[in-house]
């Protein structure tokens, strides 16, 4: 029987293609932030009410959640350069879009929605790669070992995109309006597009076994039904349900519930994602040793389970506190350790299934967007009706959930036979 041939990795444009994932992940957030923030402006010149701006914040998670395990799958077929660059391309076109068509090339105001919805709709598709085909490269280029942390330096991307956005729209609203903060930022994806064509042409693929291999192999469809898959599919619902809370509903609640100004509210809202920003490559390379210890599952358990707990605890305390001192620092620490536990997901939804990364991390990111889409109508609903403190702690509640299905899964049979690579993590990125 012949054995699979172990992996070659290139070690030019390693560096490159790590930069360029962190790339995505950082403009993924930043372009779905800055509308967070843009609406403060934008719903009044427009007219809409928050449940509207709800709608708006649903639309993109809608054609996000639904495109998951279709842009995975594409992304194991035809290869992440290729998916990524498109995707690149097309996310400034409709960050173009959203700038010029509510109010000005549509005026009347129910078109103007419904064309807003339309091209949320539409960037939620085209960002629906950005995790999955990003976790097809990650298996492709890095060995098991190192997944926890190189996803970890791309998680890394996201909180500063997150980070980013909020002081940057807020300053360019308060000096030229809403409108060329999507013009702006829209620049960004076509430049990265073109970077990260360069960086993956030397673009490598996972080992494919043999033949009585492949035959002793579930296929992609029985995979994404394993007991592991949908627990984790479970807990990433609960904790996107949390986390989308600050992404799409913090800039509103420091203005309108603690009173800061719009510009002091989009330095305020940074201070979460900067504070994830640190914790999220700690905790990563804290759970790469501790796994190499206690083992890959039982390690990323230990750490996503203790960040969901101690992150559900203090968001109550931010929620309930009249300090807004105290709630800021609260609700910084909570969302730190909240994204920390992101490396622990997509490194687990790896290992359940090497074979197919693109698509059991499409379906688990699916599972978690529709729990931000629960969570952009959700919020609004129980604010107007019980009050932002209940509404933040229904976060609270999902953290805990999402911490308590981590300890049903199970080690998967893959981690104990894992393929054979050649080369560890490139020394520049060691």
């Amino acid at each position: 029987m012949s054995t699979p041939q172990p992996v070659t990795r290139a070690h030019s444009g390693s560096r490159a293609v790590l930069f360029s994932l962190w790339g995505f992940a950082f403009l993924s957030y930043l372009l779905r932030t800055n509308i967070s923030v843009a609406q403060q402006y934008m719903a009044r010149e427009l007219h809409w009410s928050d449940l509207q701006v709800g709608y708006v914040f649903a639309a993109f998670l809608t054609g996000y959640t639904i495109f998951q395990v279709p842009a995975g799958a594409f992304g194991d077929r035809y290869g992440a350069r290729l998916v990524l660059a498109i995707s690149g391309l097309s996310w400034a076109v409709t960050t173009l879009l959203t700038g010029l068509v509510p109010g000005l090339l549509i005026q009347t105001a129910s078109l103007s929605l419904a064309a807003v919805l339309i091209i949320r709709f539409l960037h939620g598709v085209e960002e629906a790669s950005t995790y999955p085909v990003a976790m097809t490269a990650v298996s492709d280029w890095y060995p098991p070992r190192d997944h926890a942390f190189v996803n970890a330096v791309i998680f890394t991307g996201s909180t500063l995109g997150a980070a980013f956005a909020p002081p940057l729209v807020a300053q360019i609203m308060n000096r030229l309006g809403w409108r060329p903060a999507f013009y702006f930022t829209a620049l960004l994806p076509f430049l990265l597009a073109f970077f990260w064509w360069q960086a993956a042409r030397n673009e490598v693929h996972r080992t494919i076994p043999n033949s009585s291999s492949i035959a002793r192999q579930p296929n992609r469809w029985t995979l994404l039904l394993q007991k592991n898959v949908l627990l984790l599919c479970l807990s990433y619902f609960l904790y996107c349900y949390a986390i989308s809370i600050f992404v799409y509903w913090l800039f509103k609640y420091l203005v309108d519930v603690r009173h800061l100004s719009i510009v002091n509210s989009g330095w305020a809202t940074s201070l979460p994602w900067i504070t994830a920003s640190v914790t999220v490559p700690i905790l990563g390379a804290f759970s790469r040793s501790l796994s190499a210890r206690i083992g890959a599952l039982r390690g990323r358990r230990a750490v996503a389970a203790s960040c969901l707990f101690v992150s559900s605890v203090l968001m109550f305390v931010g929620a309930g506190t009249a300090s807004i001192g105290v709630a800021l620092a609260a609700i910084a620490a909570s969302v730190g350790l909240l994204f920390s536990t992101e490396s622990s997901y997509w490194s687990s939804a790896i290992d359940f299934a090497p074979e197919h990364a693109g698509a059991v991390s499409g379906l688990m990111n699916l599972a978690g967007n529709l729990g931000g889409v629960v969570s952009t109508l959700a919020v609004p609903i129980l604010a107007a009706h019980f009050g932002w403190f209940r509404a933040l702690l229904s976060g609270s509640f999902f953290a805990v959930l999402a911490a308590l299905c981590w300890y049903l899964l199970r080690s998967p049979l893959q981690n104990e036979h894992p393929v054979p690579y050649t080369e560890s993590l490139p020394q520049e990125l060691a």
